[in-house]
């Protein structure tokens, strides 16, 4: 690292200490004045950390002049820069603080009897010498300002994480509350699960909102004033962008669980392109019987072969048709103009067609229960599926 204190005389910083001896004063008035962050009496810990920053900072500096020594220790600085983040002050008023700080210094310094006496080369080596040692303590400074965000930062999200885990199960209102307020979030009357990876920086798009990374895919509880509207649906999209999501039933606190636990369970299928017709965002509440079929795929698997048994003494061609037009007339809710306009034939063509699809099996269209279940049946996977 470059030492530019170095160049400078060695007689230069014993000669101008007993000029400069009320410049810490100087330069704190100077900072309050023109940094309104700073604007505050010198009481506590705040008005001994900045004077023992600014004469620390002066004395080291003169110090240093004509010595080749780096700056090894940076303590104190980086102490300051913490502190003002615990503080609450901006990184921008810390920066302005130091360019003040030098500012006012130099002008003490081209001011003092023994700065008119130097030689210009000298006084251009102490300018250097100046402004190299500030920006050396002040990216001290801004580093422990950095660190203290850092640890901030990572302990808020870590409560995060813990209060996304705790809405995902069963809660005590009381314990939801004590960890909510830990975590820095305000339990809404009303919330949503919303299923996503990224999670957290999805949450950092919705006002209100918490999120955390899980395994294996990120969950993020959403604000909601009432039942989704479109409105409120469009910003959940626009935050996840092309992700693809799963948003659980708008429930209140207590009920947290059941959105997460139905947004968790329809993630594998929307993950496979099984519910979604194309969108990003689905709603885990509007695919029920997919969710239900899943849940119980065993069940499903032998509902399915019993109830589509017929179809497969078809040849393979006919097979296929036959499922195609009863998805269709299912589709219709047995409208045969309809289901004659989806598959794109006569009407009569579909006449003909479900006489047939009757006599295959049995009677079974026309029994509610029968007709039910292959309509089930049907949600499960297609007939050559099963070949």
């Amino acid at each position: 690292m470059d030492r530019p204190w170095a160049r400078v005389p060695s007689w230069v910083g014993a000669a101008l200490r007993p000029e400069l001896a009320d410049t810490t004063d100087g330069i704190i008035e100077a900072v309050r004045a023109e940094v309104p962050e700073y604007a505050r009496p010198l009481t506590g810990r705040f008005g001994a950390r900045i004077t023992e920053g600014v004469s620390v900072a002066l004395g080291q500096f003169l110090d240093l002049l004509g010595r080749d020594d780096s700056l090894d220790d940076a303590t104190v600085y980086r102490a300051l820069g913490q502190l003002e983040h615990r503080e609450g002050r901006t990184l921008a008023a810390l920066q302005s603080a130091y360019q003040v700080g030098t500012r006012t210094l130099w002008q003490r310094l081209a001011a003092s009897t023994t700065a008119r006496q130097l030689p210009p080369e000298v006084i251009f080596s102490l300018a250097e010498a100046l402004f190299g040692y500030i920006e050396q303590i002040s990216a001290a400074s801004v580093a422990g300002w950095a660190d203290e965000e850092a640890s901030r930062a990572g302990s808020l999200q870590a409560r995060r994480h813990a209060l996304v885990e705790l809405l995902a199960r069963p809660t005590a209102p009381a314990e939801l509350e004590r960890v909510a307020a830990a975590a820095g979030w305000t339990v809404p009357a009303r919330l949503a699960a919303l299923v996503v990876e990224d999670a957290i920086a999805v949450a950092a798009r919705l006002p209100g909102a918490v999120g955390a990374d899980l395994d294996p895919v990120g969950l993020v509880v959403v604000t909601a004033r009432g039942e989704p509207d479109s409105a409120w649906l469009e910003r959940l999209r626009e935050a996840a962008g092309e992700r693809r999501a799963v948003l659980g039933p708008v429930v209140e606190p207590a009920q947290a669980h059941r959105s997460v636990e139905l947004a968790q369970a329809a993630w594998p299928l929307h993950a496979a392109h099984r519910l979604d017709g194309g969108a990003p965002l689905v709603r885990a509440d509007e695919h029920l019987l997919p969710l239900l079929l899943a849940a119980a795929p065993e069940l499903a698997s032998a509902l399915a072969e019993r109830a589509l048994a017929p179809l497969r003494a078809l040849p393979a061609g006919a097979a296929a048709r036959a499922e195609e037009t009863l998805r269709a007339w299912f589709d219709a809710h047995g409208d045969v103009t309809a289901t004659a306009a989806a598959l794109h034939v006569h009407p009569q063509t579909v006449r003909y067609r479900l006489a047939g699809l009757r006599e295959t099996f049995a009677g079974a269209l026309d029994d509610p229960a029968a007709r039910l279940e292959l309509a089930v049946a049907l949600r499960t996977c297609p007939v050559a599926d099963r070949a």
